[in-house]
C-alpha cells in the first residue's frame, strides 16, 4: 500500500483535502516545511500510522456498508470523508467495494426534503453526508447534495422579525430543531453549504429532471456571520449583554448565544462571564473563514490571540479531555484553510504544529490501529468516530510535510 504524500506549493494541493475555495493566493513550494531528516522519518512513520488506520476501519465496517452506529448516517459519511480525502484513495480511479457499499448506505438514507438522516441530529448528519458525497467527485451524487444543501439552509434559525437578526439564535443551525442554533452545528452547516457552492446555481439544477420543482432556499450569509458574532467573547462586536471584553475570553466563543459548555468565570468584582474554550473558538474561526471574513478581520484576529494564549495539545482549552479529538478536527482544518504553517505565540515562539499533532497521533495510535478518548463525552469513546477525526485531521496535514 504505498501512500503518496506530495511536497507541493498550495496552490496545487488537492481540492478535497484543503477546500482550496477558501484559501488565499499561492505561495512558493519554498515557504513550505523543508524535507530534512527529521521530516523524511515522520513520513515513514506516518505511512504505517496509515495503513493501521485503514486495516481498522476496514474491519470495523458494518455488513450494511455503516459504521458503528447504523441509525446515524454521519457517522458513516465523516468515515468516508476520512477515506476520499486520504493519501490513499483521494486520487483513485474506481472506488473500492466497502467504500461504494458505505455510499449506498448513505443514499439510502436520503429523504425526499433532501436531509440524510435516520435519528435525530438531521443537520450534522446532512452536512457530514454532503462533505462525503462531495469526495467521490462524482456527478451522479450531485442531484442529492442539491438536495442536500437547501434542506440545510431551511434549518437556518429566524425567530423573530423574519429577516431581521433581532433574537439571539437568529442566523446560525442547531442540530435540525427550531429551538436554538450552536456553532457546532453553525460551522458545519456553513462548510457543506460553502464546499458545495458550485451546484448553487439555477443552471446546474435545471440538469436534473427530479430537482426542476424544487423550491429553492439560500442561506442568508449576514445573518449567519451576526450569528457568529454573538458566540464570541468580543464586545463591539457582539451585540449581547453577556459578551465579555476580560482578557481571559476575549475573542474566544462559547457554544451558542449566553451559554458556555464550559461555564463561567465569577471575578472579585462579582461578575460574570462565559468561559471560551477551544474547540468552539476553531470552530468559530472556522465559521467566519466560510463567511469570508479575512485574516486581518478584527474579529479573526481576536480568535487567533485568545488561541495563541492558550495554545495545547495536551486538553481542549477550557474543558479539559472533553472533546479532545474534534478540538484536535477543528485545530487541523481552521489552522490549514487560514494558511499558517506555524503558530507563532504571544512571547514570539514559533510552533510547528502539523508536527507536533502528527507525533502526537502517532504516539496515541492504538495496537489496532484506531483512536480513543477515554473521556467518553460526544462519543469519543467510538474508536470508528474518533479514528475518522484523525485521518481528517491528517489528511489536511500530511499535504504539507
Amino acid at each position: 500500500m504505498a501512500l503518496r504524500f506530495r511536497f507541493i506549493g498550495r496552490s496545487s494541493v488537492s481540492l478535497l483535502i484543503l477546500l482550496t475555495i477558501f484559501f488565499s493566493p499561492a505561495r512558493s513550494a519554498q515557504n513550505i516545511l523543508k524535507p530534512d531528516h527529521d521530516t523524511i522519518s515522520l513520513k515513514h512513520e506516518l505511512t504505517r500510522t496509515y495503513q493501521m488506520a485503514y486495516a481498522f476501519l476496514k474491519k470495523k465496517q458494518n455488513p450494511d456498508g455503516s459504521w458503528s452506529n447504523p441509525e446515524f448516517p454521519a457517522l458513516t459519511g465523516l468515515t468516508v470523508y476520512a477515506l476520499l480525502t486520504s493519501p490513499e484513495y483521494i486520487n483513485a480511479d474506481k472506488k473500492p467495494d466497502f467504500i461504494a457499499r458505505a455510499l449506498d448506505y448513505i443514499i439510502s438514507s436520503a429523504h425526499e426534503n433532501g436531509a440524510i438522516y435516520k435519528e435525530g441530529v438531521s443537520n450534522y448528519s446532512t452536512s457530514i453526508c454532503v462533505l462525503a458525497l462531495l469526495a467521490t467527485k462524482d456527478a451522479i451524487f450531485h442531484p442529492y447534495i442539491i438536495k442536500a444543501r437547501n434542506y440545510i439552509a431551511t434549518l437556518q434559525i429566524d425567530q423573530g422579525k423574519k429577516g431581521v437578526s433581532d433574537k439571539s439564535f437568529d442566523g446560525g443551525i442547531g442540530y435540525g430543531t427550531k429551538n436554538h442554533s450552536d456553532i457546532f452545528n453553525t460551522c458545519i452547516a456553513l462548510e457543506a453549504i460553502k464546499s458545495s457552492q458550485f451546484l448553487e446555481s439555477n443552471d446546474r439544477t435545471s440538469v436534473y429532471g427530479g430537482l426542476k420543482n424544487l423550491k429553492k432556499t439560500t442561506l442568508n450569509w449576514e445573518a449567519a456571520l451576526k450569528f457568529i458574532e454573538r458566540c464570541q467573547n468580543l464586545s463591539g462586536y457582539n451585540d449581547q449583554a453577556w459578551s465579555s471584553a476580560d482578557e481571559k475570553n476575549k475573542g474566544g466563543f462559547v457554544t451558542y448565544p449566553g451559554f458556555s459548555k464550559a461555564g463561567e468565570d465569577i471575578f472579585p468584582s462579582g461578575t460574570k462571564a462565559l468561559r471560551s474554550y477551544g474547540s468552539m473558538t476553531y470552530a468559530g474561526l472556522l465559521s467566519f473563514t466560510f463567511a469570508d471574513l479575512g485574516k486581518n478581520d478584527p474579529r479573526v484576529q481576536a480568535a487567533y490571540e485568545w488561541l495563541k494564549k492558550n495554545y495545547t495539545l495536551d486538553e481542549n482549552p477550557g474543558l479539559g479531555q472533553q472533546g479532545l479529538y474534534y478540538y484536535y478536527y477543528t485545530m487541523a482544518k481552521a489552522l490549514t484553510l487560514c494558511g499558517d504553517d506555524n503558530f507563532v505565540l504571544e512571547d514570539g515562539q514559533r510552533i510547528n504544529w502539523r508536527q507536533e499533532m502528527v507525533v502526537k497521533f502517532i504516539n496515541n495510535q492504538k495496537a489496532d490501529g484506531s483512536w480513543i478518548n477515554e473521556t467518553a463525552r460526544w462519543w469519543e469513546n467510538d474508536p470508528v468516530l474518533v479514528t475518522s477525526y484523525v485521518l481528517i485531521s491528517l489528511n489536511m496535514i500530511t499535504a504539507f510535510i
